[in-house]
């Protein structure tokens, strides 16, 4: 939605709080705005119009002396509004501006009631809140200066050069001045115990629907990114019935190397089953090579996962916002939550299988969802994410873990959200489809991609300088050349330790190939191999 920066503290020039808060634009091409309180701390943000157009710029005020940024979207805003804020008088109709008459009627003790994904900070007088939705969907930063300044930023480009030390904002939690930073959001499917509900499939059925439909709040155009796995296809046609029914037009978007990848051919098939308008993306590897350089600098990140799979999509954003959407729907989260990547089929035991699918989903903000948001916002496009419904978690991680092992249904990773979909008489998608074998968006948009990828950047990294790499980089030292190349750049946009600090590698367990691609995992071949001979596999 937007790019947000606060300064608490005096003595920041305007027009340089103006010029790093233009470091993010990207994320906010519409409009920009700047408002500096009586105690002089600093509020700017980089707004892309998606609700309320015409009156909700920031930032806001509230009724009195609090004033509010916010990047993000809250779905239960008009709830709000007709309930526990009646009272107030509100200057937009923007979703945000609930968030400022919040702290006004509750103090700190409000992030609870929110429904969406949100960064948010509130300054009122010398006191403030910041805080970040549960998940940390939305990306935040935080960071000191020599003078003590507290900064928070939607991006670390605008606060990197500015504070001697900065970290990631945690999800699900708040920080006031007074209290530290606040754990607010306590689910219940945190404690692995709790992973005893019985299975119910209308339900896991029912809430991923009012979630998709939550996500459909918008007056701009709303399309789906449609890689042709599972998740993105079942977003896709939950989102389609939905808008069917209101008599919109639903836009799909692919992308891959060419029109024999593997995602595409899925999601042509998916498009021509839910009569979507299909849009099909290709980019040349060479142009995939020839963007690392920014594609880093807007990520933020050194992760090789990250990097792999944000290239194709960060082509697809292009594409799509020139196309004239500004949303879009996407299947982030599925494979955590069900534990739908292949290396979960060599979980050692159930009790360990579900303390992984909880880890996953606490740390997606380190990886897939810093991946979705940079890359999709380094164009102005805003990435909306179901699977990460609030009510929909709730159900479907407290669901029997044995019920979502692979091995209860023969290797079938998301047996149970494939067959809470598999219904004949209306079918929500093609079967060939519904039971496809996961693959990782890096290796679905062609698997010439990775390949080439590591070869590159093989050639681009010495044998002297990976012996010495512990030297350069004694901080998480890359342990591949590929590795050593996306740190390497990323150094030179932020040279900070604590900027090398905010990032998180992920590493499959339970497999001997550490590469994080789908293919290193032998289920992989295996499976391959199986649907080639049967083309469906249930």
């Amino acid at each position: 939605m937007c790019g947000i920066l606060a300064i608490i503290g005096k003595g920041k020039d305007e027009q340089l709080v103006r010029r790093l808060s233009k470091r993010m634009s990207h994320r906010g091409p519409d409009e920009s705005d700047i408002h500096i309180t009586e105690k002089g701390h600093i509020l700017s943000h980089e707004r892309l119009s998606i609700i309320d157009l015409h009156s909700g710029k920031q930032p806001i005020q509230g009724c009195t002396t609090a004033w509010m940024v916010h990047n993000g979207e809250i779905y239960n805003h008009q709830e709000l509004r007709d309930t526990v804020l009646k009272q107030h008088t509100f200057r937009s109709k923007s979703d945000s501006e609930v968030i400022v008459h919040l702290y006004e009627e509750f103090g700190y003790d409000f992030l609870h009631m929110l429904d969406g994904d949100f960064a948010f900070v509130v300054v009122d007088g010398d006191d403030f809140i910041a805080g970040r939705d549960p998940i940390g969907v939305k990306p935040l930063y935080y960071g000191l200066d020599e003078r003590g300044r507290v900064y928070f930023a939607s991006e670390m480009k605008p606060i990197a050069d500015q504070c001697k030390t900065l970290a990631t904002f945690p999800p699900g939690h708040y920080y006031t001045p007074q209290t530290g930073f606040v754990k607010y959001y306590k689910p219940e499917y945190e404690d692995p115990k709790k992973a005893d509900k019985p299975l119910d499939m209308a339900l896991l059925r029912e809430s991923l629907t009012v979630a998709v439909r939550k996500r459909l709040m918008s007056d701009v155009p709303i399309g789906v990114l449609l890689s042709g796995g599972l998740d993105s296809s079942l977003t896709s046609s939950i989102a389609a019935r939905l808008l069917k029914e209101t008599g919109k037009e639903l836009h799909s978007f692919s992308i891959g190397l060419d029109s024999g990848a593997p995602d595409a051919v899925a999601a042509r098939k998916v498009a021509d089953f839910l009569g979507t308008k299909h849009h099909e993306i290709h980019f040349t590897i060479e142009q995939g090579i020839e963007i690392l350089d920014k594609l880093i600098w807007h990520l933020e990140t050194y992760d090789v996962t990250s990097v792999r799979a944000s290239t194709p999509m960060y082509f697809l954003s292009k594409a799509i916002t020139e196309q004239g959407v500004k949303v879009v729907l996407s299947g982030e989260g599925a494979d955590e939550i069900f534990g739908g990547y292949l290396y979960f089929r060599n979980a050692p035991s159930t009790e360990e299988f579900q303390k992984e699918t909880i880890e996953r989903v606490q740390k997606l903000f380190t990886a897939d969802l810093l991946r979705a948001d940079k890359s999709t916002m380094a164009h102005g496009l805003e990435a909306r994410v179901p699977f990460l419904d609030k009510q929909f978690l709730d159900v479907a991680m407290t669901v029997e873990a044995e019920q979502k092992q692979p091995k209860t249904y023969d290797g079938v990773e998301k047996h149970i959200l494939r067959k809470a979909f598999d219904t004949p008489g209306e079918p929500y998608l093609p079967a060939e489809v519904l039971w496809r074998q996961k693959e990782q968006f890096s290796d679905g948009v062609g698997y010439n991609w990775i390949d080439t990828l590591i070869d590159y950047c093989s050639s681009q990294v010495t044998d002297e300088q990976m012996e010495a790499a512990h030297e350069r980089f004694p901080y998480n030292t890359p342990a591949t050349k590929e590795a050593y190349f996306y740190r390497d750049i990323f150094h030179k946009h932020y040279p900070q330790l604590s900027a090398a600090q905010t990032v998180r590698k992920w590493i499959p367990k339970w497999q001997e190939n550490q590469d994080p691609s789908g293919r290193a995992n032998a289920a992989h071949v295996k499976a391959d191999t199986e649907i080639a001979k049967s083309d469906i596999t249930v």
